[in-house]
C-alpha cells in the first residue's frame, strides 16, 4: 500500500542540503537520533498497521501520524511518571520504552520490545502484554503507562484522581507504587477538549488548585485541528483553556522537536516543584486520515491534505538534523528504509503470534471474585436501623484500612443527606473523609485514580438518578480496567448509591429512581442491595473484602426509604433493626420462612413489602417463603433455584421498571436453569416517579404484591412463565 505522505517525506529529504555540524540548543545529538529513531518507528508502525488491516491480517489502525512530536512529552518526563496517553501516543511509548534499558529474553532492547507489543497489539495476538489481545491500546505496567480505555476524554477524571491520590498518600503514609514526587500526565486531543468529561477534569483540577490541593497533573492537548471529520475552530483551544483561572497555560508547536522538548521540560518541571496542574498545548498535524477506515477525501480536498505535509514531525525533525551536520540526508534516509525493514520483520512475527481461542479465554480477567472473609475490628451495638448500620460499617472499614477514604458531595460535614455518614470526618478527619465538588464524573473519577494510588475509595453518588450523568465512569473506566489490562491495573472500589423510591411522594423523579439497567449491563460488576441493617453492614464489608483482593468494582445500593424504618408490621414493633452482622458471602440470598405454597423472589424496599404481604397471606392459608436476594450481580442463582423448587410457584416482586428490571434476569435464570416452577411477575410501571401521591400510581404496592401471588396460587395449568407483568 503505497502512502503519499511517505512518498513526499522520501522526495523531501532527498532534496535537503546539508548543514555544517554544531549543537542542538538543549538536546545532544546521541539523544536527538534516539528521538527520531522513535519517531520513525511510530511512522512505520502505521503504515504496517493499515496494510495489515488491508491484508485483513490486522484489526487496529488508528495512527499517531502527525503527532510524533510527543516523543519530546516523553523525553521530558520520567520513566515512572504515570501517564494516561491519548490515542496517537505511538512515538511516546517508543521513547518512553526506549528510557528503560535492558534486553528481554528475545534479545530486544527497549524500542524493539515496543514495536513489537504495539504490533501484537494490532493483530489481536495473546501475548500482546497490556490487554492481551482484547484490544490495541497503548499500556505498560513496567513504562508506567496506564492503558486510556476510549478515544474520547473519559480518562481524565482518572488522572485528575490519581494526581490528587499521589499527593494524598504521600500525606496519609499509604504504599503506593508512584513515586512520591511523581508527575501525572494525561493526554487527549482537541476534538475530545469539548467533551462535558474533559471540561469537568479541567474544571476539578483548577478547583483544587484553587484550594491549595495539591495536584501534580499535566494535562496534554495535542491540537490537530480535527475530529474525525469536524473541524476544530481556529485558536479553539488556546482561546478556552490560556486564561483558566489557577492552571497555567503553556503552548508549543508540536511539529518541532526542540520546541516541544523546551516546552514540556519547562511545564513538567513546574507541576514537580509546585505540585499543581498545568495545561500544555501542543499544535500538532493530522497525517493518513483519522484511522484506516476513514476517507479522508471525502470531507478534506487533496490541497488541504497536501498543505499539512511540510509540518510533518517526522521530516521537521529530519531536517533539523541534517541542518545541524548531525545526518547526511542519504543517511536519513538509510535510518528511515531501515526502521520500515525492522517493523515489517517484527510485523510478520506478530500476525503468527496465537489469538484469543475461547469465550473463557476473553473473559478470563472478569472471573468472579475468590470467597474472602472481612476484616472486623468495631462493631455498634444493636439494635441498628440500616443508615446507622452502614455508618457503623463505614467507621470499621476506616479503622480496619489505613487507605480507605469515604467522600462524596455532602458527606463530611454534613454527615449526607440522610445522616449515614454522620461523625466520620469527625473521628477519621478531613483527608480521609471528605466532600467533592457536585459533578457525579469528578467523583467517580476521584475513586478511579485514588485506587490506582493505593486507596480503597468509597464515594456516594447522591442519588440513583445522579449516577446517570457520569454512568461511562463505571462502564467505559471502572469496569474495563482489569479486562483491558489482563489484571495488572485494577480500581477497586465501592461506589454507595442512595437509590430507589418509596419515599412517599418526595422529590419527584430525580430522589426517587428505579432505573438500575445501566448497572445490570456492565460486565465484571458487583452490584449489591441490600435491605435490612445487618445484611447492609455485612454486605459493604464483603465488597471491601473482595475489592481488596481481587480489585472489584462494586456498586452498593441503598434503599432510601428503608434508611430510618424501625417496624416492620405494626408501629413500635422494631421488626426491621438488626444488630451489626460480619459477612454475606458474595452472591448469597436470604430466605424467610419455610411456606410450601409460594416463593416471593424481592430484594430492597420490595423485601419489606414481601414480607408484609406473606403474613397476611398465611391468615388467608397461603403459605410463603421469601427470598431476598440481596445481591442483583452475580446473582444468586443457586439459592433461587433451590428456593424455586420448594414450592413450585415464583412471584418474582421486583420494585424496579417492567423494561430492564431486576425480573427479567431472575425469570431467565430460572428459564435458563430448567426451572419447573410456575413463574409470574410484578413490577412497578414503566414510567419516571412524579411528584406526590402521584407516585402511587405507578410503583409497585403491597397490594399488586398480594394480588399477583393470590393469581398465581389459584392457577392450575402445566409449569412455565405465566402471567403479563403488571401494567398501571
Amino acid at each position: 500500500m503505497s502512502e503519499a505522505i511517505d512518498d513526499h517525506f522520501l522526495k523531501a529529504v532527498a532534496a535537503l542540503t546539508p548543514g555544517r555540524p554544531h549543537e542542538l540548543p538543549g538536546l545532544s545529538a546521541d539523544d536527538a537520533l534516539a528521538l527520531f529513531d522513535a519517531q520513525l518507528g511510530s511512522r512505520h508502525l502505521d503504515f504496517a498497521a493499515r496494510e495489515l488491516v488491508g491484508q485483513g491480517r490486522g484489526f487496529y489502525s488508528i495512527g499517531s501520524a502527525g503527532h510524533e512530536g510527543n516523543a519530546a512529552l516523553a523525553a521530558a518526563l520520567r520513566p515512572t511518571d504515570p501517564i494516561l496517553p491519548h490515542y496517537r501516543s505511538g512515538a511516546f511509548y517508543l521513547t518512553r520504552a526506549a528510557q528503560v534499558p535492558g534486553h528481554d529474553a528475545a534479545g530486544l532492547d527497549g524500542l524493539g520490545r515496543a514495536l513489537r507489543d504495539v504490533l501484537l497489539g494490532v493483530v489481536a495476538a495473546v501475548d500482546e502484554p497490556i490487554a492481551g489481545g482484547r484490544h490495541k491500546v497503548f499500556g505498560n505496567k513496567a513504562l508506567a503507562v496506564i492503558p486510556p480505555t476510549s478515544t474520547i476524554a473519559s480518562h481524565l477524571p482518572r488522572a485528575v484522581g490519581l494526581a490528587f491520590g499521589v499527593e494524598r498518600a504521600r500525606k496519609l503514609g499509604i504504599a503506593t507504587e508512584w513515586p512520591a514526587d511523581s508527575v501525572v500526565v494525561c493526554g487527549f486531543g482537541d476534538a475530545s477538549a469539548n467533551h462535558s468529561t474533559a471540561t469537568g477534569a479541567l474544571n476539578t483540577a483548577g478547583y483544587c488548585a484553587y484550594q491549595r490541593l495539591p495536584l501534580p497533573l499535566l494535562i496534554v492537548c495535542e491540537d490537530n485541528g480535527i475530529g474525525i471529520s469536524v473541524r476544530t475552530p481556529a485558536g479553539w483551544v488556546a482561546a478556552a483553556n490560556q486564561h483558566r483561572p489557577n492552571m497555567p497555560y503553556c503552548t508549543a508547536d508540536g511539529t518541532d522537536l526542540l520546541a516541544t522538548l523546551a516546552a514540556a521540560r519547562q511545564a513538567v518541571d513546574r507541576v514537580r516543584a509546585t505540585r499543581a496542574p498545568v495545561f500544555l498545548h501542543l499544535r500538532m498535524v493530522r497525517l493518513l486520515g483519522h484511522a484506516g477506515s476513514d476517507v479522508e477525501s471525502g470531507y478534506r480536498s487533496s490541497a488541504e491534505i497536501t498543505a499539512d505535509y511540510p509540518r510533518d514531525p517526522v521530516l521537521r525533525t529530519a531536517e533539523l538534523l541534517v541542518a545541524h551536520g548531525i545526518l547526511e540526508p542519504a543517511e536519513v534516509i538509510d535510518r528511515y528504509e531501515r526502521m520500515r525493514a525492522r517493523v515489517w520483520a517484527t510485523a510478520e512475527a506478530a500476525v503468527a503470534r496465537p489469538r484469543l481461542v475461547s469465550a473463557a479465554d476473553v473473559m478470563s480477567p472478569l472471573a468472579p471474585p475468590k470467597p474472602v472473609h472481612p476484616k472486623v475490628s468495631r462493631r455498634a451495638p444493636g439494635p441498628l436501623t440500616l443508615a446507622r448500620a452502614i455508618n457503623s460499617a463505614l467507621a470499621d472499614l476506616l479503622s480496619v484500612d489505613p487507605g480507605t477514604l469515604v467522600f462524596g458531595e455532602d458527606v463530611a460535614v454534613k454527615g449526607g443527606v440522610y445522616g449515614v455518614t454522620r461523625g466520620l470526618r469527625t473521628e477519621f478527619g478531613a483527608a480521609r473523609v471528605f466532600d467533592t465538588p457536585l459533578d457525579e464524573q469528578t467523583v467517580l473519577g476521584t475513586a478511579l485514580g485514588t485506587s490506582l494510588a493505593g486507596f480503597l475509595p468509597i464515594p456516594e453518588i447522591q442519588y440513583l438518578a445522579y449516577l446517570h450523568n457520569a454512568a461511562d465512569q463505571l462502564r467505559g473506566e471502572a469496569s474495563t480496567m482489569r479486562f483491558f489490562s489482563c489484571g495488572q491495573y485494577r480500581n477497586p472500589m465501592i461506589v454507595r448509591i442512595a437509590a430507589y423510591a418509596y419515599q412517599r411522594g418526595f422529590g419527584g423523579h430525580f430522589h426517587n429512581d428505579n432505573a438500575i439497567a445501566a448497572l445490570r449491563d456492565i460486565p465484571g460488576l458487583v452490584i449489591a442491595s441490600p435491605a435490612r441493617p445487618d445484611d447492609a453492614a455485612a454486605m459493604l464489608r464483603t465488597c471491601a473484602a473482595i475489592a481488596r483482593a481481587d480489585g472489584s468494582v462494586c456498586v452498593f445500593l441503598e434503599p432510601i426509604a428503608l434508611y430510618h424504618t424501625r417496624d416492620l408490621h405494626e408501629p413500635g414493633d422494631d421488626g426491621w433493626l438488626a444488630a451489626d452482622d460480619t459477612h454475606v458471602p458474595l452472591g448469597s440470598a436470604r430466605t424467610y420462612g419455610d411456606g410450601g405454597d409460594l416463593t416471593l423472589v424481592s430484594f430492597a424496599n420490595g423485601l419489606r413489602m414481601s414480607l408484609r404481604v406473606a403474613r397476611r397471606l398465611a391468615t388467608a392459608g397461603i403459605r410463603c417463603r421469601v427470598l431476598d436476594l440481596r445481591w442483583l450481580a452475580p446473582l444468586p442463582v443457586t439459592d433461587l433455584l433451590r428456593e424455586a423448587a420448594a414450592t413450585g410457584r415464583v412471584l418474582v416482586v421486583d420494585e424496579t421498571r417492567v423494561s430492564g428490571g431486576v425480573a427479567e434476569a431472575v425469570v431467565t435464570a430460572l428459564v435458563d436453569h430448567g426451572s419447573d416452577a410456575m413463574v409470574a411477575r410484578v413490577n412497578s410501571a414503566d414510567s419516571f416517579v412524579p411528584l406526590g401521591t402521584a407516585a402511587n400510581h405507578v410503583l409497585l404496592s403491597e397490594h399488586d404484591i398480594e394480588r399477583a401471588a393470590v393469581a398465581l396460587v389459584r392457577r392450575r395449568h402445566p409449569p412455565g412463565l405465566t402471567g403479563p407483568p403488571r401494567t398501571p
